[in-house]
């Protein structure tokens, strides 16, 4: 795997994996993961101890809007990376404590097939996760823990009282217009949980922010 960068975005837990594709007359070829890279690479130090164990892939017509999920019992980290379309991945802090508890980030991902490069996302446990898509939209993300539908929960991507002070002001804009339309989302994400009614919530000490 050609890691090129490593970048960190405004809540610093979440990381931006950049690596290289071989482009020739014919298209390209990249190597997506390599196990060793991502234990031995000094960029990757924070995947050192990370188990990927399972992979899925979700495809998305545009208006769709997911999330914002996250579990424990086991707890779930994700890389994701964007295969054809654009996603706009949306990441919510849910650890108690953490200076950015509540507060919300988005980063924008376009296919891009002629470029040298792609990116993966890695978003840790502790992080709600979801996103939302302006076209017909496929991905792939692999998961540091096995689905345990006992031990999930999400946070409505709508909740009033979720903090969107950290966000492009321009990739809010387009989350607005999808929502003031008729978004596509099922009735178990837009009625999940306030940030205040999580907090409420026991199992939400299952989240604490240990610095």
């Amino acid at each position: 795997m050609k890691v090129l960068d490593v970048r960190t975005l405004a809540i610093p837990e979440i990381k931006i994996i950049r690596y290289g594709r071989f482009s020739d007359a014919r298209g390209f070829f990249t190597e997506t993961f390599r196990k060793s890279d991502f234990e031995k690479n000094t960029k990757l130090g924070f995947m050192k101890s990370v188990e990927l164990l399972q992979c899925n892939e979700s495809y998305s017509k545009p208006g769709a809007v997911r999330g914002l999920h996250f579990q424990w019992n086991p707890y779930m980290g994700k890389l994701v990376r964007i295969l054809q379309g654009r996603m706009v991945d949306l990441i919510l802090d849910v650890r108690k404590g953490s200076p950015n508890f509540g507060k919300l980030i988005g980063y924008d991902m376009t296919a891009n097939h002629n470029a040298d490069y792609a990116d993966w996302i890695w978003v840790p446990p502790g992080f709600a996760h979801g996103n939302f898509y302006t076209q017909m939209s496929h991905i792939e993300y692999f998961c540091s823990g096995e689905y345990n539908p006992e031990c999930e929960a999400g946070i409505s991507p709508l909740a009033a009282d979720l903090d969107w002070s950290r966000f492009d002001p321009d990739l809010k804009e387009e989350f607005d217009k999808i929502i003031s339309g008729s978004p596509l989302i099922t009735d178990k994400d837009r009625n999940g949980h306030t940030l205040a009614s999580w907090t409420d919530h026991p199992d939400s000490d299952q989240f604490i922010y240990r610095k």
